[in-house]
């Protein structure tokens, strides 16, 4: 038989190809050397109460993670070892816990290694497990068992009802229990997910169920107070009933007046918006006020009877006539000079002089103790001061002088505070003209005669000595037939 040179290259392709397969499946999937010669693996063992179903070659895990395999399992004295060969490379701490677990209800045991920490050091070739660091599942043969007596043990009748009733129960509800078994795993997952959250709760409810149990007696008086208030609500019914009634009837009377006040109410109310921050800024007087207003209404009103049920004929406040003229005197300083200051008798309205015009003197003065140097300033407790400026500053009150300057000018100061003055010499209003004199009329007492201004004579009897009935009355009204 001859055999072609391609043949013969064929099958020298073939072999290596077949050649190049066995090693990738001995020593890639198959691990040859490390199953052979252990290269680079070490072994571990593990002591274990009991086999539990765990067999040679059987996976081992870490973190979900394959990284070895149980080598070879064998009986000792105290229990069952369990010798893993581990893949060279991968740390894995030495403080762990080796648990045995079976991957499906037929078996398929396998070991997991579940780290206690990440700080330990890796485990090493010949390290051992304790046995109290390890567990196992519970026997499958002992649980079937245990099923079996406990079921013998119900009457058969009875089990059968059980198991009809059951049916009945849940028949036809296979997507409900579905979707509940899969809400039950994902609120699982979820408290999985936020377990420090969760054991933070548990570590701290402590704390709340003992203020609920240190109020306890509250929780019993708000208890009693809802009792009596449904009660109240039960003898009530018949209004209550009327309320719920005629509820909707009035909510829409209410709307349709809102709906009227359309045009005015919307602007009331951004009107009323914009107070808050001036009710914010005087909220500690206001406070003030509701505090100290009942007290004021209980001085007035002791004030006005201050005699009630007395044998006294009058029947009200107290009266003192007794009268401070000038006491204490009118504060000057801080004002307009005497040169710029207006006589009552003007009727005009000029402009507001410019500047801040106030009593400038110390605050402890008796001189207007209610002026504006004493006005609280609401930002900052504690500080009076004139003016907005002066309270937000760091700015301290200077008066001007101690306000006894009974001559030369009130306003004479060293502190430097501008106050108005005069304006120059070519600025100076002229006086006004002086009013022409009051004509004066002379009459004769004898006869009532009198020249009038217009040079003419007039005579009025009542006048005369010889008038008669002259009074007060009769000189201020006309005479008669006039």
């Amino acid at each position: 038989m001859h055999i072609t040179r391609r043949i013969w290259t064929q099958l020298a392709i073939f072999l290596v190809v077949s050649a190049i397969a066995f090693a990738v499946m001995a020593f890639g999937y198959i691990g040859l050397p490390g199953l052979l010669f252990n290269a680079g693996r070490y072994t571990v063992t593990v002591q274990l109460p009991a086999a539990a179903g765990l067999y040679q070659r059987g996976n081992v895990t870490y973190r979900g993670t394959e990284v070895g395999q149980v080598k070879e399992v064998h009986l000792t004295d105290s229990g069952v070892d369990a010798v893993l060969s581990l893949k060279s490379g991968i740390d894995i701490p030495s403080d762990l816990d080796a648990q045995v677990h079976s991957q499906s209800a037929v078996g398929e045991q396998y070991v997991a290694l579940l780290p206690r920490n990440d700080t330990s050091r890796p485990l090493q070739n010949g390290d051992v497990i304790p046995v109290w660091r390890t567990s196992v599942p519970p026997d499958i043969n002992a649980l079937l068992d245990a099923t079996n007596h406990g079921l013998e043990a119900i009457p058969h009748d009875n089990l059968k009802t059980v198991i009809d009733e059951s049916y009945t129960a849940f028949a036809g509800l296979g997507p409900d229990i579905s979707r509940l078994m899969k809400g039950t795993t994902s609120l699982a997952i979820g408290a999985r997910e936020n377990l420090d959250a969760l054991t933070n709760v548990v570590d701290n409810v402590g704390p709340v169920l003992d203020s609920q149990t240190d109020s306890s007696n509250s929780v019993q008086a708000w208890a009693a107070h809802l009792a009596q208030i449904t009660k109240q609500l039960q003898s009530n019914d018949t209004a209550v009933a009327g309320v719920l009634q005629n509820g909707p009837a009035a909510a829409a009377e209410v709307r349709q007046l809102f709906d009227r006040l359309q045009p005015t109410l919307p602007i009331l109310l951004s009107n009323l918006v914009s107070l808050d921050q001036v009710a914010i800024t005087y909220r500690p007087d206001l406070e003030q006020i509701l505090v100290l207003l009942p007290q004021g209404v209980a001085v007035t009103q002791a004030t006005i009877a201050a005699n009630v049920d007395t044998k006294q004929d009058y029947k009200g406040a107290y009266l003192n006539f007794a009268l401070n003229l000038n006491l204490p005197p009118p504060c000057t300083t801080g004002f307009l000079p005497v040169q710029q200051q207006r006589p009552p008798s003007d009727v005009d309205h000029p402009d507001r002089p410019a500047g801040d015009l106030y009593c400038r003197v110390p605050q402890d003065s008796p001189f207007n103790v209610r002026g504006a140097r004493n006005i609280p300033c609401e930002t900052r407790p504690g500080k009076r001061a004139p003016t907005v400026k002066m309270c937000e500053s760091d700015e301290d009150y200077v008066p001007l002088n101690d306000g006894y300057n009974w001559k030369g000018d009130p306003n004479a100061t060293l502190s430097g505070q501008p106050i108005p003055q005069p304006p120059p010499a070519a600025m100076v209003v002229p006086p006004a003209p002086a009013p022409p004199p009051i004509a004066a009329a002379y009459y004769d007492p004898a006869t009532g005669t009198y020249v009038g201004p217009d040079g003419r004579l007039y005579t009025q009897a009542n006048l005369a000595h010889t008038a008669q009935h002259l009074t007060w009355q009769a000189m201020l009204l006309p005479p008669p037939g006039r």
